[in-house]
């Protein structure tokens, strides 16, 4: 298995990344949170991870061997393929997919895409015992920016390396910021960044 792929970045699309490697252009599946953290020509390191089906063999990219970890332990629940696992890690962050597991939070869990009620409900029940406890403490948190400056640095990184100029990012981030709200989805602003940069 390819444990995780070293590179520079040749290209990031709305959904994957190519990353160089010895000559070679492996293309990585990846969330728009971790392809916000890429940038064009930039050499990179992710955490993968090899889906073998009969007619395709995908790589997945992530930001941390704990989004990876993640990814490859929800898979393991009746009903989740890489599809709707990757759905997870660009929804929730690891330590947020633990806690609702801990609490039994059904209505967080349906946030993501191709989870109803019954497949959170079977997620919680399959996994509760296994996902350990949420890894990051208060000390940890108190070094990192702001939810707002954070949300902000990775739509505007995003934008940047999918070759929009720094001014136009920058105007992208402006007009998204009233949609961010108190929990802010980096994919969907990212998302919904390009919609506006598509329609100016």
């Amino acid at each position: 298995m390819i444990a995780f792929v070293r590179g520079q970045v040749a290209e990031v699309t709305l959904s994957s990344a190519v990353l160089e490697v010895g000559g070679v252009g492996l293309e990585l599946m990846c969330t728009p949170g971790t392809l916000a953290t890429l940038r064009q020509g930039q050499p990179a390191t992710l955490p993968t991870s090899m889906v073998v089906r009969e007619d395709s063999l995908t790589l997945f990219g992530f930001v941390d061997d704990d989004e990876k970890a993640i990814f490859e332990l929800v898979q393991t629940a009746s009903g989740v393929g890489p599809k709707v696992a990757q759905a997870i890690t660009a929804v929730l962050s690891p330590d947020d997919l633990r806690r609702a597991i801990a609490g039994d939070d059904v209505k967080t869990l349906t946030r993501v895409p191709g989870i109803g009620q019954k497949g959170a409900q079977r997620i919680i029940l399959e996994l509760k015992d296994r996902i350990g406890a949420p890894t990051s403490g208060r000390a940890a948190a108190a070094s990192l920016p702001s939810p707002e400056q954070a949300w902000r640095d990775q739509v505007h990184g995003g934008l940047v390396g999918l070759g929009w100029s720094t001014r136009e990012a920058e105007k992208a981030v402006d007009a998204v910021a009233p949609q961010a709200g108190d929990l802010p989805d980096v994919g969907t602003l990212l998302r919904a960044a390009l919609a506006t940069l598509s329609r100016a």
